[in-house]
């Protein structure tokens, strides 16, 4: 599901088998209901999904009337995402830092847990800028959060697809953003929290939104709006009802020639 590392057909079937557990099902569950709260799309509103792996970040958005794009540069990963998907989502090989789309071909962009694997984030993040007119969204894992720090160390004396991943925190991100687009609107929050817990209660916690304001969730998910929109106020100019036309004295002209044949001009009225 990723760009600066291509996943292989091994990595691809490990992928899916890892929403098998509970507790990573329900912290995906709550990732992808921050993303569709944030994005909020429109019905008809195209959706590129940069990244999108086996196709499960975009799966949420079937059947709510949107036109869907997913892009990989993984062929297994696309392979089972076509199995998955069939013709509701037009799928493409790509790399994030160099999409294969025009510009403003899209409403919104995402990039879920994929700008992680990317060579060039920023890159990733310029381009998927440049082919959304709206919205980006960015869901990343997030450095500080207890758990990723523990897959940090982990990964240290393990090697395993953590390792291979960059962590971001909620500022490093805005800066990025920042020295790409200037200071553009930015939006964030984080979800889960407790990831190691879950159930309704959780779920309702979790979904709290002075809760997703916390700097350390496991998610980040952000949203940026690639061309800032400012709203103006319609004007009302006033006119003043004018009488029909007068001719104004002193202005007619009437030309003459005398007996010489010199031409003269003289006002009348």
């Amino acid at each position: 599901m990723v760009m600066g590392y291509l996943f292989d057909y091994e990595n691809a079937n490990k992928y899916d088998s890892w929403f098998d557990r509970a507790g990573n099902r329900h912290a995906f569950e709550l990732e992808v209901e921050l993303m569709k709260k944030m994005l909020a799309p429109r019905p008809g509103s195209r959706i590129l999904d940069i990244g999108c792996g086996t196709g499960k970040s975009i799966e949420p958005f079937l059947n709510q009337s949107l036109v869907l794009t997913g892009v990989d540069p993984s062929p297994f990963m696309l392979d089972l995402a076509g199995q998955k998907l069939g013709h509701r989502v037009e799928l493409h090989r790509g790399f994030a830092e160099d999409l294969p789309f025009e510009d403003n071909a899209f409403d919104h962009a995402v990039l879920f847990t994929s700008l992680e694997f990317t060579d060039r984030p920023a890159k990733a993040v310029e381009e998927a800028c440049r082919v959304a007119r709206e919205k980006v969204f960015l869901g990343v894992l997030n450095r500080w959060a207890p758990v990723n720090l523990m897959r940090r160390i982990k990964g240290w004396f393990f090697p395993d697809i953590y390792s291979r991943c960059k962590f971001f925190g909620i500022w490093e991100l805005k800066q990025m953003l920042w020295a790409i687009l200037g200071e553009a609107p930015v939006v964030w929050r984080t979800t889960p929290q407790l990831p190691l817990i879950h159930g309704r209660v959780s779920s309702f916690v979790e979904n709290r939104f002075l809760v997703q304001k916390s700097p350390f969730g496991l998610f980040i998910g952000m949203v940026i709006y690639p061309v800032p929109k400012f709203r103006t106020t319609p004007l009302f100019l006033k006119l003043k009802k004018t009488g029909g036309y007068r001719q104004v004295t002193g202005y007619a002209r009437q030309t003459f020639q005398d007996k010489h044949g010199d031409t003269f001009i003289r006002k009348i009225g």
